[in-house]
């Protein structure tokens, strides 16, 4: 909640949209522009699809967010950037840890945990339960995951880490609402279709470094096998298999650093639809074999004249190839290729210890996935979008203050966005001419005593068409123009209480002509911690104090009304506590 430039709204249970830059402001599931790696290794789709459900909060130590051009170095050319989570191991999580909490609407959710070993050989595994009924009718969720690594030192500079996740997940879906029910009757829930989204899943990943002395040098393998059943409209009923590679090096050598690196992923998914008979498969309606590639190589150089000024260059090739293979209602094969360079410039200029100012101008492309390209019988002509930015910031700490403070200019083609189908546009789903994302990126945090700090992060965001045939300059739908989150804690480690408040001062249009706009809110909340023993934690949270009603997020249509099933309300008020212990 306190990154800068991150813009998340729950939807429900634990769907949420993660936009960073006006990235994917076209989908109302899934991800796209962004770049998801765990511990360094991408688990983006083939297709370059993202879900960050697959992602669990409770077992990453920390999160690390790239914005645009600086996920260079992870293999990232979206708009977005990178959010790569980092689990613990064993060598630095030694010790059993369980966590227990529970709270409004049935929810309880367990964690135990456990870490040893040292430097020579460790490991670390996590296995989570949670249940949920949900704050709206037809929300339950229930999951059981597993999130576990073992690390072998193979030589005196060669060490290896095998990684395993596993994920049984079930989420009744109680989908969007009118405006009249979001602000007024947000509980109700949408259970025709009894529409859920279940998925089992196992990924395994290896990651090997090598010390070269000067450089490292990191390379791996991944292999995600995934199922998805999903009553919708139809049943969606998909099981794919991706594989990956990828390697990454970095060396210094007096003035120079470098980052060489490549990846690619392939894969294959048996897709096929079934008319939906209460949330089971009727007749079977539709049949296809996808599969996908996506692969790149990059490389960033940095030159250091002179202390404290570096100068960056560097670029990213990529490819992809999708291809689909449908044998009904009828046979056809679609097949799309794409290419593109994209590359990038900055200075970064450290006027004083933990002070960095910094610009960047880089290009950013994104490939078409199959839920853009699969729109209807052969493949929609849609074409990457692209975009250049440009963006000057500073960060840094000095004394009780610390900061992060970012403005950017990204100029787009062929944003993938909603259209009314005419001769020039043969999908819903398709390419703007020019688009505007523009923004500020703001973080400050104020620590003047042991018992007392101030976080804030607030993000400004300018998103337009720029002389579009069909919406002229109006404003993109879905991120608000301004978003404020604060947080203010008293107290320390042993005892604090940090209410908190969420303020969206007008928000965000819910469709493309710019008829409808949902209205602001402020939500009050208040977190709370207390170590009663060495090793024993007591937490709580409580959102929505006031028991607001209001509109958290849209799924944009083209012309929307207030009748118009496409919004969903922000959490209903909740506590939530638990007891963290540590062995």
């Amino acid at each position: 909640a306190f990154s800068p430039g991150v813009y998340t709204q729950p939807r429900f249970g634990q769907e949420v949209r993660i936009s960073i830059r006006g990235s994917g402001l076209s989908r109302s599931f899934h991800m796209r522009g962004l770049t998801l790696l765990q511990d360094g290794v991408p688990i983006n789709l083939s297709d370059d699809n993202g879900d960050f459900q697959e992602l669990e909060p409770i077992f990453l130590d920390h999160l690390e967010v790239w914005r645009g051009g600086n996920a260079l170095r992870f293999g990232s050319g979206t708009l977005g950037g990178a959010i790569n989570g980092v689990t613990p191991s064993g060598d630095t999580a030694r010790g059993i840890y369980a966590r227990l909490d529970g709270g409004s609407y049935n929810m309880i959710r367990g964690l135990v945990s456990g870490g040893f070993g040292d430097d020579r050989a460790n490991a670390w595994a996590g296995l989570s339960v949670d249940r949920h009924d949900g704050d709206r009718t037809h929300a339950e969720r229930h999951s059981v995951r597993f999130n576990g690594n073992v690390a072998l030192k193979l030589a005196d500079k060669v060490t290896t880490r095998f990684y395993a996740s596993v994920n049984d997940i079930h989420q009744q879906l109680p989908g969007a609402l009118n405006a009249g029910d979001a602000l007024n009757d947000p509980a109700k829930g949408n259970t025709a279709g009894d529409q859920q989204r279940d998925i089992t899943s196992l990924r395994l990943q290896n990651r090997t470094t090598l010390d070269l002395g000067a450089g490292t040098l990191t390379f791996g393998g991944f292999y995600n096998n995934k199922q998805l059943f999903h009553p919708i409209y139809v049943v969606i009923d998909q099981k794919s298999e991706d594989k990956g590679a990828f390697a990454r090096g970095e060396w210094t050598a007096g003035i120079l650093s470098a980052t060489l690196g490549g990846e690619i992923r392939w894969g294959t998914t048996d897709a096929k639809q079934f008319v939906n008979v209460n949330g089971h498969r009727g007749a079977q309606i539709f049949q296809a074999t996808q599969r996908a590639r996506t692969a790149n190589i990059y490389g960033e150089l940095r030159v250091t004249p002179v202390a404290g000024l570096s100068l960056i260059g560097g670029g990213i090739w990529a490819d992809g190839w999708r291809e689909q293979d449908r044998t009904m209602p009828s046979t056809v094969r679609a097949r799309a290729s794409f290419q593109a360079f994209s590359p990038k410039i900055g200075v970064l200029w450290q006027p004083a210890e933990g002070i960095d100012v910094y610009a960047n101008y880089n290009r950013s492309v994104e490939f078409p996935t199959f839920v853009e390209l699969a729109q209807t019988v052969n493949f929609v002509p849609v074409q990457p979008q692209k975009a250049w930015t440009a963006e000057l910031g500073t960060r840094g700490k000095r004394g009780q203050l610390a900061w992060d403070v970012t403005y950017y200019r990204a100029t787009l083609k062929g944003e993938m966005l909603q259209y009314t189908v005419t001769t020039d546009i043969p999908a819903s789903t398709f390419n703007a001419d020019r688009t505007l994302h523009e923004g500020i990126e703001a973080g400050l945090s104020w620590e003047p005593a042991d018992w007392l700090r101030l976080r804030q992060v607030w993000q400004w965001s300018n998103f337009r068409f720029r002389g579009d045939a069909q919406y002229g300059d109006n404003r993109l739908p879905v991120v608000p123009r301004n978003v404020l989150r604060s947080e203010v804690r008293f107290g320390g480690e042993a005892l604090h209480v940090a209410p908190n408040l969420e303020w969206v001062p007008q928000g965000g249009y819910a469709d493309y002509r710019n008829t409808n706009r949902t209205p602001g809110y402020a939500l009050i909340g208040v977190t709370a911690g207390a170590t009663l023993r060495n090793g024993l934690d007591l937490f709580a949270d409580v959102r929505n104090i006031t028991g607001k009603k209001a509109i958290g997020d849209v799924a944009a249509v083209i012309s929307a009304s207030p009748a118009s099933a496409i919004y969903y309300p922000v959490e209903r008020r909740a506590v939530y506590a638990g007891l963290r212990a540590r062995f």
